[in-house]
């Protein structure tokens, strides 16, 4: 359990000293993510899969996609639901349109194989 309130800096190169009374528990890695109003969670890699394999199990249907996430991705009323093999990706109808346009273009003035050895 984290208890507490400390202040730490970060150095030049963007790394911060966690308090030593965490660091035995944070020992198997972290993951840094995005938190509410703008602060950063920091899960021990334990905590992190248990929560992922919790939504994993729940039964999803709608979520609902914050503001801020909103706003990052332009995302207004129309979206298009990518499945990326580890990964879904959210985008907004118009900027999928414009991408996939872009990257069809590219992909068949492509002179080399697509997969080497496979296509």
């Amino acid at each position: 359990m984290f208890l507490g309130t400390h202040a730490p800096r970060l150095d030049e190169k963007g790394r911060l000293f966690l308090p030593a009374k965490y660091r035995d528990e944070l020992s198997g890695g972290v993951v840094i993510t995005k938190g509410q109003e703008r602060c950063l969670y920091v899960f021990p890699n334990d905590e992190f899969a248990r929560i992922t394999e919790a939504l994993r199990a729940a039964p999803v249907g709608r979520i609902t996609v914050p503001p801020a996430l909103r706003t990052y991705a332009g995302l207004q009323r129309d979206c298009v639901v990518i499945g990326a093999n580890t990964r879904l990706e959210i985008w907004d109808a118009q900027a999928w349109e414009t991408y996939l346009a872009a990257q069809e273009d590219s992909f068949s003035e492509a002179a080399e194989e697509v997969l080497p050895g496979i296509l």
